[in-house]
């Protein structure tokens, strides 16, 4: 694939730190996620050399957009420039969505012993539908070449073990970074670590 990709995940939310499922619904960043989002953009700056030969897509869900808008101001990219794709959405995560983490545990103990846990949810949306996504979008001409990606935790896993045609058990064993990033080249992915400074709350 000539595609050369950096994949990144929003940053942290509000339902991330109350250890709820977001899904398709959403929450703000907090203020540790516009700072993971803040030194990934910084990051980018220093391994991009021409910007204007990047273009930068984004799930259109709200944390995401967010943090695209906040690497641009990073990469001194207008946030007009920005293209919402909707193949780049989290997974659906049916009828688990705003629910704690911790409630679904306490129904099913076992719940966590598997990586893939969350497609367990019912009416979730299927491994195969986001694999679909990730692969039209792979494949359409249309994405430039070189492509900044803003998506999410589980469908940035899909989307990497789909470039890398890695088995579905291999998918799920990958992390979920938020202080972290992808580049995807060559028909390798190379995971590109991010020091973010503590955000102290009072």
């Amino acid at each position: 694939m000539s595609k050369s990709i950096f994949l990144l995940r929003h940053g942290q939310t509000t339902f991330n730190a109350q250890q709820r499922l977001q899904g398709h619904c959403n929450s703000e960043l907090t203020a540790l996620g516009q700072n993971q989002a803040s030194t990934i953009g910084a990051s980018l700056s220093k391994k991009i050399g021409n910007i204007n030969q990047w273009a930068v897509y984004s799930s259109p869900l709200g944390r995401a957009l967010e943090t695209a808008q906040i690497v641009c101001e990073q990469l001194d990219i207008d946030s007009d420039n920005i293209v919402t794709d909707e193949r780049l959405k989290e997974f659906n995560l049916g009828d688990w969505e705003t629910c704690f983490i911790p409630d679904l545990v306490k129904q099913n103990p076992k719940l966590l012993n598997h990586r893939d846990w969350y497609l367990s949810a019912p009416h979730c949306e299927s491994y195969e539908s986001v694999v679909n996504r990730v692969k039209d979008f792979l494949a359409d001409n249309a994405v430039p070449d070189h492509v900044i990606v803003i998506s999410h935790g589980l469908t940035g896993a899909v989307f990497r073990g789909v470039y890398a045609a890695m088995s579905y058990s291999e998918t799920f064993e990958q992390d979920l970074p938020q202080n972290a990033y992808f580049l995807l080249a060559d028909d390798k992915i190379s995971r590109i670590q991010c020091e973010v400074t503590t955000v102290e709350t009072v």
